[in-house]
């Protein structure tokens, strides 16, 4: 008898729409839908994914505790020997949800659970200490080497069998060490890997370091009261209906908008794209996000010598980091050919 798989997609994997159908409640179908079609396949004759579970990105991420109470129920009842959420690629919201309910699965329900992320969806860093999550590619382009690791993978995980090392089996790194017996003592492996570090070859050292990216930060500003400030932010307020399409998750773009105009942003005019939190009270006030009104306040008392006339801004749900330090990269420029002497950096 085949083990019993229940799958987690979100409204795009499952064909329903894209962002004007993240707001769907939870569903269940018997069976496979959308990638579980893939994954079923490539199962074979040892599981069966007998029952698909689709909610919309910002149904779960905006009511998580009603979501996931919900979602787990629907697991329940299909009484599953796995659980298998996605693969959410570099989508976030869609990561963050994979992670939560495979999470809770394994804690409420007792059984193992699969995921597949890429390495920089913020789902991963939240949750790869807790479950099993295979790295996959950037995009749902990488869906067909995706499939196949995370089928492996889970099989190993129906039949008990003993889990390798994150290189060997493909999931993100737990951060847990164990140990084992190795062919030679401390020392010689030290001074080999020594060795062939000065010769110039390859080797992969046993106690890999966290790669920080530090970066030096400037002189302080000499005269604030003389100094031209510029916004940025990563909030993702646009003019109002988002002239240029940025993306409310895994931004491919930038905005550059002028504020000389505006004493304050309001809902009449500007908005945000952000997919990544309740976009309500930014919408009813962007100065929440990018502090216009703040900045010509202090422009008008003398406190800071002017406020640029442009803003620069994209969303950070998602968009990686090679992707986020080109941006940087090309609007630095631009700031310090235009005599911005500061810049005022903005989240949500």
């Amino acid at each position: 008898m085949s083990k019993r798989i229940v799958h987690y997609i979100n409204q795009f994997f499952a064909g329903i729409g894209g962002e004007e159908k993240a707001d769907i409640k939870p569903e269940v179908r018997e069976g496979v839908v959308g990638p579980g079609m893939a994954l079923n396949a490539a199962l074979g004759q040892e599981a069966e994914i007998v029952a698909t579970i689709i909610c919309g990105d910002s149904y779960f991420n905006e009511n998580l505790e009603e979501a996931k109470a919900t979602v787990l129920a629907m697991i329940k009842a299909h009484k599953p020997d796995l659980f298998i959420a996605g693969p959410a690629f570099n989508a976030g919201r869609y990561g963050v949800a994979c992670g939560t309910i495979a999470n809770a699965v394994q804690e409420e329900l007792k059984i193992p659970v699969l995921t597949g992320m890429y390495i920089e969806n913020p789902g991963a860093d939240m949750f790869k200490k807790h479950v099993y999550i295979i790295e996959t590619g950037n995009s749902a382009a990488a869906m067909r080497t995706a499939v196949p690791a995370m089928s492996k993978f889970a099989l190993k995980l129906l039949k008990d069998e003993a889990i390798g090392a994150p290189k060997e089996e493909g999931y993100i790194a737990r951060g847990i060490r164990r140990n084992y017996f190795a062919e030679d003592r401390g020392s010689k492996r030290a001074v080999d890997m020594l060795l062939k570090k000065i010769k110039g070859e390859e080797f992969e050292t046993e106690y890999p370091m966290p790669d920080f990216d530090r970066v030096e930060p400037n002189a302080a500003v000499v005269d604030i009261t003389k100094a031209k400030i510029a916004l940025v932010t990563s909030g993702g307020i646009v003019p109002k209906h988002n002239p240029d399409r940025i993306e409310s998750s895994s931004a491919s773009k930038y905005g550059k908008y002028d504020i000389s105009g505006f004493m304050e942003l309001t809902d009449a005019d500007h908005e945000t794209a952000h997919g990544g939190y309740d976009p309500v009270y930014a919408n009813m006030d962007p100065d929440r996000v990018l502090p216009v009104d703040v900045l010509r306040d202090l422009e008008k008392e003398g406190k800071i010598g002017e406020l640029h006339k442009y803003f620069y801004t994209t969303v950070g749900n998602g968009t990686s980091v090679g992707n986020s330090k080109a941006y940087a990269a090309q609007f630095a420029k631009e700031l310090r050919n235009d005599g911005v002497q500061a810049v005022i950096l903005t989240s949500t």
